[in-house]
């Protein structure tokens, strides 16, 4: 029961997310909803650890994750944040649905993973598909939308390099460690960022930002990255690839319903073919199981 409980709790999670990065900019900027979430969630990560007695370990290759997965993570999320007032939320998860292809890709190449079979070509040829009619549809929803389109791609793209750098160093380290070691660089990172950047604290922070700033430091950065580690101890592949399939459909009703934003045939079409590049390419060894037996009783 407690790890099904985890399971829906990081798809919702995952699917409020997007919502919450989007009203958590609104009247404060992107800069501050993005400095203060990932300072906020350093330091709730840490009370926790002390809190547990949880000793932050640091031999060389636990600072290597800590560096990799924080920078990157800020890379990432600078990036998805700036463009996430020019489009809408739901079409931020849709993207991010593909970064288990772009992380497959990577680890091509770097970890030497299996090659590129005929049913991982057609994913991406399905997920590139996908995403030109979320360009194209980004381009007639308004002037800034492409732009958007193509900074969250680029910010999933970082992202899914950033999984491989860490499994490359692959550090004997806990969850907990992990997450609280990666947060605190990036951390540090935005506070950098805020310095140079010249910004001030905003005078007036409206309730619904402070909030969405809240929910995204304690439950998005922390309590959702600690749950996505318990469920990935316990559960095969298969299924915890199915948390990217559903997170796309929720984030796009959420969206829809509460937000108002638009769900036209164009971007279920384009969802669609994102998602269904992505189950090709997750899903590759039961497709070639199922073709396998078929080819037999034939």
């Amino acid at each position: 029961m407690q790890l099904i409980i985890a399971y829906i709790s990081v798809v919702l999670i995952w699917a409020t997310t997007p919502l919450a990065i989007q009203w958590s900019s609104e009247s404060v900027g992107f800069l501050f909803a993005i400095c203060s979430r990932f300072m906020l969630g350093a330091i709730i990560a840490s009370g926790i650890s002390l809190l547990i007695r949880r000793k932050l370990p640091l031999d060389i290759k636990a600072i290597q994750t800590y560096l990799i997965g924080g920078i990157g993570l800020s890379l990432s999320m600078l990036i998805v944040y700036w463009a996430a007032p020019s489009i809408p939320s739901g079409w931020i998860s849709v993207i991010f649905g593909m970064s288990p292809i772009l992380t497959g890709l990577f680890a091509m190449k770097i970890l030497g993973d299996r090659g590129l079979t005929t049913t991982r070509f057609m994913a991406i040829l399905l997920g590139i598909a996908g995403l030109y009619i979320m360009l194209d549809t980004g381009a007639r929803y308004s002037e800034h939308a492409i732009y958007g389109v193509i900074a969250v791609f680029i910010g999933t793209a970082f992202y899914s390099l950033n999984m491989v750098l860490i499994k490359k160093v692959n550090a004997d380290i806990d969850s907990q460690s992990t997450v609280t070691g990666t947060l605190l660089v990036a951390a540090v990172m935005f506070t950098i960022i805020w310095g140079i950047s010249g910004y001030d604290i905003p005078e007036t922070i409206p309730t619904h930002a402070s909030v969405a700033i809240l929910y995204l430091a304690i439950i998005g950065s922390v309590i959702g990255f600690l749950l996505f580690y318990y469920i990935l101890k316990r559960v095969e592949a298969m299924r915890m690839s199915l948390i990217t399939l559903l997170t796309p459909i929720g984030a796009l009703l959420l969206g829809h319903l509460i937000n108002g934003e638009p769900l036209n045939r164009e971007i279920v079409i384009g969802s669609i073919l994102i998602l269904s590049g992505l189950l090709f390419f997750e899903f590759e060894g039961a497709i070639r199981h199922i073709k396998t037996t078929y080819s037999i009783r034939s």
